[in-house]
């Protein structure tokens, strides 16, 4: 773990991203807010691309709640049977979509801890929908942000509530809409976990990390 970047040189690092890439995107496919809530809860413990493998003719047949709910449990199984877990989260797609239907009328509902209350839904896929659709700057933390959070200084903690903060209270407010995106882009194609690409690093002069790879 580095010591937690300063101010200045946090703003020059984000800066770089920025100039790299001035609208970064996530990488989980979905065409409404009720696709990306069910393609975020799809993916834990899953890779975005297996997601969105399973999910583009899914989406295709049931994009809003009332569809899925048409659908029913076997139906959305045939579907993610490829996804890990896939049992466990088709039972909580369904009861997350009669939610949505009976308590918000069919709307996917914006604050967070409405989003929270969803089965399957947790803090960070709360922020992920936040951030992606409804455009507040509210930072989804994985392993990817974690990790280069905590290698880099840009945003120091033991746990991914502290990393959040760090991350809110560190990086400049300009930043802060596309903040998590530039992080786990880094992290899921630079800074990975096991031989982080340093010499490809455009923020390397920058970065504390004592361990860089040639």
């Amino acid at each position: 773990m580095a010591r937690q970047l300063d101010y200045h040189t946090i703003q020059a690092i984000f800066t770089r991203f920025r100039e790299a890439e001035p609208e970064p995107k996530g990488e989980l496919e979905h065409v409404n807010a009720f696709t990306l809530v069910v393609a975020v809860a799809l993916s834990a413990q899953a890779t975005d691309a297996g997601v969105n493998k399973a999910t583009r003719a899914l989406f295709r047949i049931a994009d809003t709640p009332e569809k899925m709910l048409a659908l029913g449990e076997e139906g959305l199984i045939e579907h993610i049977k490829t996804i890990g877990l896939f049992r466990q989260k088709a039972k909580n797609v369904i009861k997350l979509s009669r939610i949505i239907v009976e308590e918000y009328g069919g709307e996917v509902p914006s604050s967070r801890a409405a989003l929270q209350s969803l089965p399957g839904v947790g803090r960070k896929t709360a922020n992920v929908v936040l951030n992606m659709w409804f455009k507040q700057p509210a930072q989804a933390v994985d392993t990817h942000i974690f990790r280069v959070g905590n290698r880099t200084g840009i945003a120091v903690g033991k746990t991914v509530e502290a990393v959040e903060r760090a991350i809110e209270d560190n990086v400049p407010a300009e930043f802060q809409q596309h903040a998590h995106h530039w992080l786990i882009l880094h992290g899921r194609y630079i800074c990975v976990a096991r031989k982080p690409k340093c010499g490809a690093c455009h923020i390397r002069d920058l970065c504390p990390y004592e361990e860089k790879t040639l």
